[in-house]
């Protein structure tokens, strides 16, 4: 874990492979770019469900450090929140709502906590899909995993203001009851199943339970800070299912998996390079307290891909 003061201010990003991560170079053509002028990152990385005070530590220098101006949160969004809540100033709704912090930003001598997956992913989902899919053309929704990304998901597509309309069935899986009971309360909607799963087997039968032309995510974190995937290489998708990666690095598995039968079953297999644009400039935007029109996204993606080497 490095916490030393820079030179300039610094936005952290709080992960577990952070050096691994695009970010790392993509960061300062990007600040070219929106004109930030001389800034700079820094990656800090923390154990999965790292000791409270840890997340502590990190945020008490954020706090107290001059040159850091905040912190992009991934994989630890809840853990930090529920170690750290008290130490923040002002939370906005969602990171109040989803217990979650994402987003860590100074404004008037304060320090502001946001959870900021719901816009993010809003922004995904709405490039993803076309308007009015439901009804119409969607079935059903299938989120493996809720942690911050699934909770804030769901919560969009049920609750959020958007022109996709409402799907009819969203279920969502994950192997911890509390996370699921949580969502339930937060998302109150007849449309919701929660399911506790045991295993990969279980995420399969519900995959085979899907309509076709269903939307299912790969929320687990599985296939990025730690290998596998939700499902078995016998799960079967849905025919013209959408499927959606929310990792672009890793192993990705099941990534592949879905690749590997996309033409058979006719599928539209996204992973989380949108998601990773989106997530970065929403909270780029409250760091450094400048403002990203939408219209500036796809030239901070043709910047990204370029630095990366994606195609």
């Amino acid at each position: 874990m490095e916490l030393v003061s820079g030179q300039f201010p610094t936005i952290h990003f709080i992960g577990v492979s952070t050096k691994q991560s695009s970010i790392m170079n993509v960061f300062p053509n990007w600040a070219r770019e929106l004109g930030l002028g001389n800034v700079s990152i820094n990656g800090v990385d923390l154990p999965l469900h790292a000791p409270p005070e840890l997340y502590q530590e990190v945020v008490r220098f954020i706090r107290n450090d001059q040159n850091s101006s905040g912190a992009l949160v991934t994989t630890h969004k809840i853990d930090l929140f529920k170690a750290a809540q008290p130490m923040f100033d002002e939370l906005n709704w969602f990171a109040e709502s989803m217990h979650e912090v994402s987003s860590i930003s100074k404004r008037a001598g304060k320090l502001i906590g946001q959870a900021k997956d719901p816009v993010s992913a809003g922004r995904t989902l709405t490039g993803m899909l076309p308007q009015k899919f439901w009804p119409g053309e969607g079935g059903d929704v299938f989120c493996m995993g809720c942690g911050g990304a699934g909770v804030a998901i769901t919560w969009f597509l049920l609750q959020g203001d958007h022109q996709l309309g409402t799907p009819q069935r969203v279920v969502v899986s994950d192997v911890s009851a509390e996370r699921l009971a949580h969502l339930k309360q937060l998302v109150d909607a007849a449309a919701l199943e929660i399911e506790v799963v045991l295993n990969a087997q279980d995420n399969d039968r519900i995959l085979g339970s899907l309509a076709e032309g269903s939307l299912v995510i790969n929320a687990t974190g599985l296939g990025k800070d730690r290998p596998g995937s939700p499902i078995t290489d016998e799960g079967r998708f849905p025919r013209r299912a959408i499927v959606w990666e929310l990792n672009y690095r890793g192993a990705l598995d099941f990534l592949r998996q879905a690749e590997q039968t996309a033409a058979e079953r006719a599928l539209a297999v996204h992973d989380g390079w949108e998601y990773f644009i989106h997530g970065w400039s929403c909270v780029i935007a409250d760091v450094f307290h400048v403002d990203i029109p939408m219209e500036q996204i796809p030239r901070l993606g043709e910047i990204a891909a370029s630095v990366s080497g994606r195609k």
